[in-house]
């Protein structure tokens, strides 16, 4: 099991909405590799905006299963390069948060459905290790 699991947006939202797709391999993967799971403040902000609401994601932050760990101002340069890079994908702020978390992060591993993260590569050639659905 990855020391570090970290979760992304679409993931939190597939978790937390029984309307998406991927709810149900959204279930499977929150007790496969629970909580506490790490993500950035980028991350939170996006997905209290697509959830359109704050109470399930509120209580997995008040009950600590989610931990926002990274300071992106310790890491402007780095992230800043990485939206650089991918910019023609493009890559937005919180995706760049969260690959550089699984470059400064021991053994992570990050919960999303984005296929955007299939692109992406840490360390500038390392795959970002996911686990997606399908």
């Amino acid at each position: 099991m990855a020391a570090n699991v970290l979760v992304d947006a679409s993931f939190l939202i597939a978790l937390l909405s029984r309307r998406e797709a991927d709810h149900k391999w959204a279930d499977r993967q929150a007790l496969r590799l629970p909580p506490p799971w790490k993500t950035c403040d980028a991350v939170l902000s996006e997905a209290f905006h697509l959830l359109g609401g704050i109470d399930g994601l509120s209580a997995l932050l008040r009950r600590g299963a989610v931990v926002s760990s990274f300071r992106s101002d310790e890491a402007t340069s780095p992230v800043l390069d990485l939206m650089d890079k991918y910019s023609n994908v493009p890559m937005s702020f919180a995706d760049a948060c969260l690959v550089r978390m699984t470059e400064i992060l021991s053994d992570p591993v990050l919960l999303t459905t984005d296929d955007d993260f299939r692109i992406y590569r840490r360390h500038s050639r390392q795959v970002v290790p996911c686990v997606m659905p399908g």
